[in-house]
């Protein structure tokens, strides 16, 4: 079992990721988070005891978004580990930020499923009041809305377990065969790496329309090491054969930022959710749900606003 996907940022060559077509039958769970698979939102029903009004205070939300006591956000839950559909309920790193962040908050996080594509279009015409979707903090995003970082991410070296060639950076790849998704960052990254290998020892790339089929060409030993997101090689090392079959080695390639997009006309709202990563990366809440998922290199130790530089 294998995590397959395509890395949700903008290429340092001027390619767009795919866009990815949302996954259904989003459902409410109990507790700080309210999962919803359509824009339609259901009231809880409930009131907000003090504790929760306090933090909303504290916090100084928008007059809005405290009335209601609801965050909208809006997601493509098709990206594993980040968020993904699991037995109908959308699951993730970011579904759980999200709700360490309400739970601090003291509103309630609502996930509405779209297209990637259409997330910030959705955000400014306000059906949502944040995006929080595994987003790449870019120059060319930050135009149209403000980022809080919350993430960091970039492509990172799959080898098989017990990483038999010793591959411990790009640079170890020279001379050897590696495997990918055609059409995905990873392209840039081993183009780059290969740039950087001496002549006769260049790098050799099996490109395959899905990741697993790349993965499959590490476990047979036909290439030393697949390249993928960061999130997604760590998810795919965790679950494949039960932890048994692949590795994370070396540090990232090419490493940006995640952030939760808030559109520019609401610093209000922004600077709350800055405040509030701030609390839960002190309090422990953030590192808990980074280990929960295997990610723990993705940490941030601070909440930055629109650090994304490409």
């Amino acid at each position: 079992m294998t995590a397959s996907t395509t890395r949700r940022s903008t290429a340092k060559a001027g390619k767009t990721a795919k866009s990815r077509i949302a996954a259904a039958g989003a459902i409410a769970v109990a507790g700080a988070l309210l999962l919803t698979a359509c824009g339609d939102q259901t009231d809880s029903g409930s009131k907000k005891d003090s504790g929760s009004s306090a933090a909303a205070s504290k916090y100084k939300l928008p007059a809005k978004i405290k009335k209601a006591g609801v965050i909208k956000v809006g997601s493509d839950i098709a990206y594993a580990p980040m968020e993904f559909d699991k037995d109908g309920t959308p699951t993730g790193v970011d579904i759980d930020i999200a709700a360490a962040l309400g739970k601090e908050l003291g509103v309630t996080f609502t996930f509405q499923n779209g297209t990637f594509d259409n997330l910030i279009p959705s955000l400014d015409s306000g059906r949502y009041d944040l995006i929080m979707s595994a987003m790449s903090d870019t120059k060319e995003r930050q135009a149209k809305v403000d980022f809080v970082d919350y993430f960091s991410a970039g492509v990172s070296i799959l080898v098989k377990k017990g990483n038999p060639k010793g591959i411990e950076s790009a640079a170890d790849l020279c001379g050897q065969t590696i495997a990918f998704q055609r059409g995905t960052v990873s392209a840039d990254v081993a183009k780059s790496a290969n740039a950087k290998c001496p002549a006769g020892k260049k790098i050799k790339t099996l490109t395959y329309d899905t990741d697993p089929e790349a993965l499959l060409q590490v476990k047979q030993g036909r290439a030393v090491a697949d390249l993928n997101d960061f999130p997604v090689a760590a998810y795919n090392a965790k679950i494949s054969g039960g932890g048994k079959d692949f590795e994370v080695t070396g540090d990232q390639v090419d490493e940006g930022p995640y952030g939760i997009a808030v559109p520019k006309a609401n610093a209000q709202l922004r600077d709350a959710v800055a405040k509030a990563l701030d609390a839960i990366v002190a309090n422990g809440e953030y590192g808990k749900v980074l280990k929960k998922w295997n990610v723990e290199q993705g940490a941030v130790t601070k909440a930055v606003l629109n650090g994304g530089s490409e």
